[in-house]
C-alpha cells in the first residue's frame, strides 16, 4: 500500500510555509523544506526561514543542513529528502513537502538522470573563462547542447558550468528524465498556490524591505568575517548578492533593494511559470494564509487521506 505524501508548492511569498504548517497539524505532520537556500546554515534572513520558535512544535526537515562552502546538488537533496520523507512515513505521520525550487521538487518526485560526478578542474577552468568573459559560457553550450542552452539563464553561472560539465566529460547532451529513477512507495497531492499577483508583488516588495531593515546587510558581513568569500553558491541568491554589492560600495542600500525587488519579482514569475509545466498540480486560488485556501486544500487532503 503506498503512503501518502501532500506538496505545497507556489511562488516565493504566496504563504506556503502557512499552509505546510496548518496542513501538518490537521494531520499530524511533520514539514521537510524544498527551498535550496533554505538547507545552507547561517542564510536566515534573506530566505524566509520559520525560526524553530514559530514551527508550532512541528518538526521540520531539511533546513540549516550544509555550510555555505559545501558543494549540494539537486541529486544530493532528493537523496536526503526522500530519507527524511521515508522516516516520517514510518513513524505513522504525514510527510508534508513545502518550497518553491522546481528543480529540487522534480528530482524529489521524479528524479535526475544518472551524470558523472562532479570535476574540480575542468569546473574551475569553466568558471575561469565565465570570469574573464561574461556570457561566454552560454555561447559555448548554445553551440554544443541548445536545448539545455534554452533552458538556463544566460547569468546562471553554477547551472552553465554543470551543463558544460555534463557534455564535455560525456561527449552527449544531458540524458532525459527517462533515465530518472522515480520516488517510490508513495502517493502524492500537490497543491499550488495561486494568488493575485499584484497583491504578491506588493508583498515581495516590501518583504525585500523588511529583510535589509532586519539585518540582511549585517549578516552577509558575519558571514565573511567567519571565513566565508561571498563566491559561495548561496552568496548569488535573492538578496544576498544584492546585500554583497552595497558591501562592496557597487550599489547603495536603496539601490540594493529596489534591486531585490525587481528580481525577487522576476523570480516568482519564473517559479509560476515552471509550476505551471506541472499537469499534477492542483491550483489554489489565493494564499496559503487565506482562510478560503486553507479550508479547500484541508478538504483536498482530507479527501485524499482517505483514498
Amino acid at each position: 500500500m503506498l503512503a501518502p505524501l501532500v506538496v505545497v508548492a507556489g511562488p516565493t511569498g504566496s504563504g506556503k510555509s502557512e499552509l505546510a504548517l496548518r496542513l501538518a497539524e490537521e494531520f499530524s505532520g511533520e514539514i521537510v523544506n524544498c527551498d535550496s537556500l533554505q538547507i545552507y546554515r547561517g542564510f536566515d534572513a534573506g530566505t524566509a526561514k520559520i525560526a524553530p520558535a514559530k514551527r508550532r512544535g512541528i518538526p521540520h526537515h531539511m533546513i540549516d543542513v550544509v555550510d555555505a562552502g559545501q558543494v549540494y546538488s539537486a541529486g544530493d537533496y532528493a537523496r536526503d529528502a526522500r530519507r527524511s520523507i521515508a522516516g516520517i512515513s514510518a513513524r505513522g505521520r504525514l510527510p508534508v513537502v513545502a518550497g518553491g525550487t522546481g528543480f529540487y521538487l522534480r528530482a524529489l518526485l521524479h528524479g535526475l538522470p544518472h551524470l558523472p560526478s562532479r570535476n574540480a578542474a575542468l569546473r574551475e577552468k569553466l568558471a575561469a573563462r565565465e570570469t574573464a568573459r561574461p556570457g561566454s559560457l552560454h555561447r559555448i553550450l548554445t553551440r554544443l547542447d541548445p536545448g539545455a542552452a534554452r533552458r538556463i539563464h544566460a547569468r546562471d553561472r553554477q547551472k552553465l558550468i554543470r551543463a558544460l560539465e555534463i557534455r564535455l566529460l560525456t561527449r552527449h547532451a544531458a540524458p532525459s528524465s527517462d533515465f530518472a529513477d522515480p520516488l517510490v512507495g508513495f502517493r502524492t497531492l500537490v497543491l499550488g498556490l495561486n494568488p493575485d499577483r499584484a497583491g504578491l508583488y506588493k508583498i515581495l516588495d516590501a518583504r525585500a524591505q523588511e529583510m535589509f531593515r532586519c539585518g540582511l546587510i549585517e549578516e552577509v558581513q558575519h558571514l565573511l568575517h567567519a571565513g566565508a568569500t561571498g563566491e559561495e553558491k548561496p552568496f548569488a541568491s535573492l538578496g544576498y548578492r544584492q546585500a554583497l554589492e552595497c558591501l562592496r560600495g557597487s550599489m547603495t542600500l536603496e539601490e540594493a533593494i529596489a534591486a531585490t525587488q525587481l528580481a525577487t519579482r522576476q523570480y516568482a514569475k519564473r517559479q509560476w511559470t515552471w509550476f505551471r509545466r506541472e499537469p499534477s498540480i492542483i491550483w489554489l486560488n489565493g494564499f496559503g494564509s487565506d482562510a478560503a485556501v486553507v479550508e479547500r486544500a484541508i478538504a483536498l487532503a482530507a479527501e485524499f487521506m482517505r483514498a
